[in-house]
């Protein structure tokens, strides 16, 4: 849970999301909610202007209260609006989309072509579906420049950052599922945590699959891949920690 005190301290979810945001950019937060990102990124004095978003009446009521207690509301505006749908003429450069359903953050994405411009700043944080939301992007032109696995709750969450340039960009299928940054680095320990649940859930499906005598092979496939990679990034981080 996000802790308010005088900085406005985010959890690890929040905190990898604000990582990606550029110093001195005009961000916008979708689906605001509480507001908290970019009170935080302004009192820090990463940014200095910034909008909270929210579709709903209730949530975008929280975030003016919010931004009203910290006395930024010079700095920061909160509109009642679908996804970028109000932004068009603010010069957003940076844009996060968290805590919603892949799907949803791919729809958004898609209903707002001026946010399609090079130079232009996502950091996604999908609930569900992350190998979509990898998917569209490298099809859409965007270059997925950084990946962040959070643990916040018991609970890993993927932060994808995204640089639009306009070039078309294909992923494997295990690529896609688990981040390309993800696997080619050896930086977190999260990462062997995605592994193993990937590896227990997958053991789960081929197990109920057997009984109901269905073929297994692609999923016996998928699940030597896990291995593999979790083999190779055990090693390395064992390696490191010498």
């Amino acid at each position: 849970m996000t802790e308010i005190s005088e900085k406005l301290i985010l959890d690890d979810r929040l905190s990898a999301v604000a990582s990606f945001v550029r110093e001195g950019a005009v961000f916008a937060d979708i689906g605001t909610d509480h507001a908290y990102l970019p009170i935080h990124l302004i009192l820090e004095r990463k940014v200095e202007v910034a909008f909270a978003t929210d579709i709903n009446h209730e949530p975008l009521r929280r975030a003016v209260e919010n931004v009203k207690k910290y006395r930024l509301s010079d700095k920061i505006k909160c509109l009642l609006c679908d996804g970028f749908s109000a932004l068009k003429d603010y010069g957003i450069t940076d844009g996060a989309i968290c805590g919603m359903g892949g799907e949803l953050i791919c729809a958004i994405i898609e209903d707002a072509p001026f946010i399609k411009k090079r130079g232009m700043r996502l950091i996604l944080q999908p609930m569900t579906r992350p190998h979509e939301v990898r998917k569209y992007l490298l099809k859409h032109g965007f270059n997925i420049t950084g990946e962040k696995l959070a643990l916040t709750d018991g609970k890993l969450y993927n932060c994808i950052c995204a640089d639009y340039d306009g070039n078309i960009r294909r992923y494997s299928d295990l690529e896609l599922e688990l981040g390309k940054i993800n696997i080619d680095s050896n930086r977190t320990p999260l990462f062997l945590k995605l592994l193993e649940r990937k590896i227990s859930a997958q053991k789960k499906i081929i197990d109920g699959k057997m009984r109901s005598n269905l073929d297994v092979t692609p999923d016996q496939a998928r699940l030597r891949d896990y291995l593999r990679l979790y083999e190779n990034r055990s090693i390395s981080i064992l390696k490191k920690g010498e």
